[in-house]
Formats: structure tokens, C-alpha cells, sequence
């Protein structure tokens, strides 16, 4: 089976129906999962071990070892320091991210605008922690997380805790002219709430509140494509009548989850990689350019597209999906 291309067999035939298509990406699915995971010796890495360590330490993040120093957004750098092992063996070992073009990113705060990939936001987190280590702490990027997210239990405490900031116009700004870079993903709900089948297609950007951003502050905006994070966390199909009753926008069903319970918010262990653009000078134009609205949309829509080409290579260029 074509990991890229679950709905298809090596002959090329369609399957039947809506049906068979499900069943032969879960099957599909399930026996890369099972080659990766059930090994004996998967490159030395005991993945359930490490399964473990993920469930006690995020259990304990919201709980435990609450430091008193965070700024005014509520990041907590001791619990960062903490957190940093869990991080590095997720990046180095789990994910196995590769990283490309962040040479190339300006020093000083900047915009990075990446595509929303997977249903939690790993994405957001990963890559904070990518730019930490080559940059140093104090070019941490501040991943911003839809207000739902921030809903869930023990999420808005240990989201914030960890760096993530509530996604509005406001904060953004405010990051931004206080000297911190800041990670958007402006497909929003609709880019998580993505089920399996259209995955990697980027949504619409909102109505181009980023290239505002860039506008009215002046710094860079530097598109970043994430591939790997779609596949962590597959959503098949959405509840959305359940959804209603909790609510949530949705209710994801994945290949684990709600079948393995909390275990299920677990992320499968899928290759990751992360490419940096070349930064976008939309600050040149002027901040008095925001009022043009056919300006800000043709730039959205420019960014949106880069991206979707960003992601498009970076899927021509891995071997697999868990490989």
C-alpha cells in the first residue's frame, strides 16, 4: 500500500465505496503502526517505555511543581527546564524531526505562519522547542492556541505554562512588539478538525489577520510548513452531535481514540519534518497598507499558497509516513 495514498492498492483499483476506503486506510494504517511500534528493536527505542514516560509527565505538568516566576502571559521557564528531556525524545527519537531553512530566519522576533497540522497542538510546541535549541530560550517563539483548545481539561493551565498564549489580534501584537516571536497557524479550526482523507490541504487564512500583523509591526513573516503531524493524530471521522453536548466543535474519532481512552490523546509515531521559508518583507509597505483589503487578500492568499507548496514537497521528500 502507498503510505501517501491509503485509498489506493498496488494495482491502482479504486475500492467500493466510502467503506472500504476507511477500512483499507485503518488496515493500512495499522500494519505500519504495528511494523514501527510492536518491534523488538526500532533503532534501540523502547516505545512503550517512552508511551509511559509521556503519560506521567504530562499528567504531571498541570499538577505538580508549580514554580512562582512566569511572565505576564503565564509561561513558566522552570517548567520548560523541566519539560526540555520529554521534548528533546520526542523531536529526536519519536518524531525523528528533520529540520530545514531555519539558517535562513532572521534574528530578532518574527512571524512564523506554519500550516495547522494535527488535531492537538504538538505542532505548536515542536516547534517552539526546535527554534529554542538553536536559537537559544530567549528566541522562543509563543505558539498561538485556539480558544477550544484551552477548554479541555488541565490543557489551558499546562498550554500556557508551556509558552502557548490564546490566539487573538491582541496578544499577537503585543508579543510581537515586545521583542518575542510568535507562531501562527491561521487555518484555525477548520486545519485541526481536517479528517484523514484531506489531509496536508491547506484551508482558507481567516481574513488575513497575519499579513496585518506584518503590516503594522514591520517584522518578517517567514512561512513554515510541518509534515508528519497530520498522521500523529488521524482523524477519520467527527461526532459532532456529542460534540455539542460537551461542548466542543467536534469530537474526533481516531485509530485510537476513543477505543484506548485517555491513552487515545497519544500521538502514533509518525516522521516529522519542518522546513523554514524564506522570509516575506511585508512590513516595507507600510503600516497605513492595512485598510487595503484587496492588498491583504492577494498577500494571504500568496502565503497560503507557499505553504501549501512548502507541505507538498516536504511529503515528496520522505520515504514514509512511519518510516
Amino acid at each position: 500500500m502507498d503510505p501517501e495514498h491509503p485509498g489506493k492498492d498496488p494495482s491502482g483499483a479504486e475500492p467500493s465505496g466510502p467503506d472500504a476506503l476507511l477500512d483499507e486506510a485503518l488496515a493500512g494504517l495499522s500494519r505500519e503502526i504495528r511494523s514501527r511500534v510492536a518491534g523488538t528493536d526500532v533503532e534501540g527505542i523502547d516505545w512503550f517505555g517512552l508511551f509511559d514516560e509521556l503519560r506521567e509527565r504530562t499528567r504531571m505538568l498541570g499538577m505538580r511543581e508549580r514554580s512562582g516566576e512566569t511572565d505576564e502571559f503565564g509561561m513558566d521557564p522552570e517548567l520548560l527546564r523541566r519539560a526540555r528531556p520529554l521534548f528533546q525524545a520526542l523531536c529526536e527519537s519519536y518524531f525523528r524531526v528533520e529540520v530545514s531553512g531555519l539558517g535562513a530566519v532572521p534574528e530578532g522576533p518574527v512571524l512564523f505562519v506554519a500550516n495547522r497540522s494535527g488535531l492537538l497542538p504538538y505542532d505548536g510546541l515542536v516547534l517552539a522547542h526546535i527554534v529554542a535549541e538553536a536559537r537559544g530560550e530567549e528566541a522562543r517563539p509563543r505558539p498561538l492556541v485556539a480558544d477550544w483548545l484551552i477548554t479541555l481539561p488541565f490543557a489551558q493551565p499546562t498550554l500556557t505554562r508551556l509558552g502557548a498564549v490564546r490566539a487573538c489580534r491582541e496578544n499577537a501584537e503585543r508579543l510581537l512588539r515586545s521583542g518575542r516571536s510568535v507562531a501562527a497557524f491561521p487555518e484555525g479550526l477548520k486545519g485541526a478538525g481536517k479528517v484523514f482523507r484531506d489531509r496536508y490541504r491547506l484551508q482558507r487564512f481567516g481574513r488575513g489577520g497575519v499579513v496585518r500583523l506584518g503590516l503594522e509591526t514591520g517584522l518578517p513573516i517567514v512561512p513554515v510548513a510541518i509534515v508528519g503531524a497530520e498522521e500523529a493524530h488521524p482523524v477519520l471521522f467527527k461526532v459532532e452531535s456529542l460534540a455539542r453536548a460537551v461542548g466542543l466543535p467536534f469530537v474526533p474519532v481516531t485509530p485510537t481514540f476513543p477505543w484506548l481512552g485517555p491513552l487515545g490523546a497519544l500521538p502514533l509515531p509518525a516522521r516529522w519534518s519542518i522546513r523554514f521559508g524564506d522570509p516575506v518583507d511585508v512590513g516595507a509597505l507600510g503600516a497605513g497598507m492595512t485598510d487595503d483589503e484587496l492588498l491583504v487578500s492577494r498577500l494571504n492568499e500568496r502565503l497560503r499558497a507557499t505553504i501549501q507548496a512548502m507541505v507538498d514537497t516536504g511529503r515528496r521528500a520522505r520515504s514514509g509516513v512511519f518510516r
